[in-house]
């Protein structure tokens, strides 16, 4: 692979420069210049729009499906429906992640319509109210027939809103929204938090079919809390794996890999450095190159290794996933596996005969 400076495209043998599928490539030296250019884009470059998930927690309003318990005070007749419970089933809110897959515990359950039955009140409408509204409605419509009566209104148990939790977590799986504000890091710490393997700059949270991207780390690095991402029912979060932003360096690196990014960051310096750096026998430390897709185009960054400041910038110099490194061979190398392919015989007969004089 050979890149010429002077021009805005490359040429890598006649075959690749015949082919009208290969885009042109940008040639772009790494300097201080440049390195910090990239810096400052980087900085203005924003993640997607993730105003629509941040909002202020608010108290839980009961839906379908809740199970409610009541109690009114001095009248244990119309509280014992709701204080009984079934044996074998919570009803507490740290319980309901595992009650939203069973039957519900004796209550008074909120049906489809968000309506309930309680005696002397009838049908009560309480979809959509928290528990204080719906405990004082029920007082104001108990009010005709008891004298003061006060009630006390809690969910039993939380079964109506949800998210689900996939990709590199411990334990994902479906998480109940209960009286705790459901934020993105409270989905995630419920589900175990993110395992070693989880990319926390590649979390996306898909909302009526829109994905959005989150990076929690940029966001703290921006002084934004990432616990002012509410979630809400339906919301699905998923944490993706590291293996799937990966930097590959090719070429004259003493251990050519696949390396996975450090929560979306990884410098030219510590891909070199991982890899083993610039072989020392065959590598050309002035041809270090960032291939990098822009678009229908392609830009190849070069980095002259030998030149003062080198690695400095190249520590500097951050990659995006998907980037390719390589290292060209230097013309020496170059010309001997050539010459190794043309006359391998010959090659190795010489260097024997060579070798006995001198041993003399």
């Amino acid at each position: 692979m050979h890149f010429e400076q002077q021009s805005s495209g490359y040429s890598a043998g006649s075959s690749a420069a015949g082919s009208g599928d290969n885009a042109n490539a940008v040639l772009k030296p790494i300097t201080v210049k440049l390195v910090k250019a990239e810096k400052e884009l980087r900085e203005k470059q924003a993640t997607q729009d993730i105003s629509a998930l941040i909002a202020k927690p608010s108290a839980y309003k009961i839906d379908s499906g809740d199970v409610l318990s009541i109690v009114v005070w001095d009248h244990p007749e119309l509280s014992n429906s709701a204080t009984t419970a079934i044996a074998g089933y919570g009803g507490a809110g740290a319980d309901a992640a595992v009650t939203a897959t069973t039957a519900p515990p004796a209550g008074f359950m909120v049906d489809h319509e968000g309506v309930i039955q309680f005696p002397y009140a009838g049908t009560l409408k309480v979809s959509g109210l928290t528990q204080d509204q719906a405990a004082n409605l029920l007082s104001s419509k108990l009010s005709r027939y008891l004298r003061n009566p006060k009630v006390t209104l809690r969910v039993q148990s939380y079964r109506s809103k949800r998210v689900y939790v996939d990709g590199e977590v411990k334990n994902p799986g479906l998480q109940a929204i209960n009286d705790i504000p459901m934020t993105l890091v409270e989905a995630i710490n419920r589900a175990g938090g993110v395992l070693p393997t989880g990319d926390q700059s590649q979390v996306v949270v898909n909302r009526s079919g829109v994905n959005y991207q989150v990076n929690l780390p940029q966001l703290v690095q921006r002084g934004v809390n990432p616990s002012t991402i509410m979630l809400r029912d339906g919301d699905v979060v998923r944490v993706r794996s590291r293996d799937e932003s990966k930097v590959f360096v090719s070429g004259e690196v003493v251990s050519p890999r696949a390396l996975p990014m450090h929560n979306g960051r990884l410098t030219l310096n510590e891909a070199l450095g991982e890899s083993g750096g610039v072989n020392p026998l065959s590598g050309d430390g002035s041809q270090i190159y960032v291939i990098r897709r822009s678009g229908t185009d392609q830009i190849v960054y070069q980095l002259d290794g030998r030149s003062p400041g080198a690695l400095a910038m190249a520590e500097n110099f951050e990659l995006d996933p998907k980037d390719v490194v390589y290292v060209a061979a230097t013309p020496l190398a170059n010309w001997h596996r050539a010459i190794s392919l043309i006359l391998p015989s010959a090659l190795s007969g010489a260097v024997g005969a060579v070798t006995p004089a001198t041993n003399k």
